[in-house]
């Protein structure tokens, strides 16, 4: 099972960004476990899961938590404002599994 979350300033604007995420992993009969946290649970959140995407708006935390993430050799990256915005779920998921280099 792969594990990947998404943070947020408050994990809410990314949950629907999730359920985007969870429809392209079923289209392709993916065992994944998608969840949205806020920054303020990232320590947490890195230590059970793979792979991490920040949503745009606290991408000034990426090179903060890139750090913490090598320390437990895990990735984390920001997700392409387009993406994010336009909410496809699908392009996100490849870029989570780029980092896993499940793609």
């Amino acid at each position: 099972m792969i594990r990947i979350f998404l943070c947020c300033s408050a994990g809410m604007s990314t949950s629907m960004l999730v359920k985007k995420m969870e429809q392209a992993a079923a289209e392709r009969n993916l065992q994944v476990e998608i969840a949205a946290f806020s920054m303020a649970d990232f320590d947490d959140a890195i230590q059970k899961y793979d792979v991490c995407l920040l949503g745009p708006q606290v991408k000034f935390k990426l090179a903060d938590f890139q750090a913490q993430a090598a320390k437990l050799n895990k990735r984390v990256e920001a997700i392409e404002p387009m993406t994010y915005g336009m909410m496809k779920g699908e392009v996100a998921l490849d870029q989570a599994l780029s980092l896993l280099e499940l793609a």
